[in-house]
């Protein structure tokens, strides 16, 4: 099963593909088992140049492999949250492939991969900046297999969220939380208000092909007319537009 997942969410980017050899269900009718991956390439993309980069990268990855994109099995796209251009040319790409190829898409949250950066089963708590003061703030339960058994996703001020956790120490202390994050500043206003985050690597792509794959395997795919950003926040355009009140 040859996989492709594309990151086009943050400042950088990345596309990997992933080949997947897969074992019959033990039970009739039951799934298939991921057995092993094996990453083919992972390959940069500079961010605000996705539009420009992708299809040379991805033709040029496939190349290098001799492969066709009707080699393809399977496509993933970390939906977000991130920068809302970025999303719209790595989900667009995923969404036509998907349309020519009949192919099922995995849709990855961002914040999912990032508390899976954390490598732990258990409750993990991903923060992401979202600029303004504010974080995207991932809560997850990992089962054994790391399917999510509980998933909030948020968008709260960074102060506001620090607070909480700090007054809320003994509660967090039982139930083991971890809380990760790809982005220095955070770690450091957190560390200032005595509130400990660890810092994790920020996601490539061959994570979001790992994730993609398990999700596929457990049947959550989505159409390509049905997927969407996951934006968390409203965009400037949606915010400004809003009808103002009378005074």
């Amino acid at each position: 099963m040859l996989v492709l997942a594309i990151d086009t969410s943050g400042r950088e980017g990345s596309l990997a593909l992933a080949h997947a050899e897969l074992a019959p269900s033990p039970e009739p009718g039951g799934l298939a088992i991921l057995q092993k991956s094996d990453l083919l390439e992972l390959v940069a993309l500079t961010g605000r140049m996705y539009s420009a980069e992708l299809i040379p990268q991805l033709t040029a990855a496939l190349g290098r492999r001799q492969l066709e994109k009707h080699a393809l099995d399977a496509l993933v796209a970390a939906s977000g949250p991130g920068s809302f251009t970025g999303l719209r040319v790595g989900l667009s790409t995923v969404k036509g492939l998907a349309e020519i190829l009949h192919k099922p898409i995995a849709a990855v949250s961002v914040l999912e991969a990032i508390a899976r950066m954390a490598g732990r089963v258990g409750r993990v708590v991903s923060v992401l900046d979202a600029g303004r003061s504010q974080v995207f703030v991932g809560e997850y339960e990992f089962g054994d297999d790391y399917s999510p058994l509980e998933k909030r996703e948020s968008l709260v001020p960074l102060e506001q969220w620090i607070g909480n956790v700090s007054d809320s120490g003994a509660e967090v202390r039982r139930h083991g939380s971890l809380f990760v994050t790809p982005d220095e500043n955070v770690v450091a206003v957190a560390a200032a208000r005595g509130c400990a985050l660890q810092l994790v690597c920020a996601p490539k792509a061959d994570l979001y092909a790992r994730i993609g794959l398990e999700k596929i395997l457990r049947g959550e795919t989505v159409s390509p007319e049905r997927l969407e950003a996951n934006y968390i926040r409203a965009s400037d355009a949606e915010i400004f537009s809003l009808p103002k009140l009378s005074r």
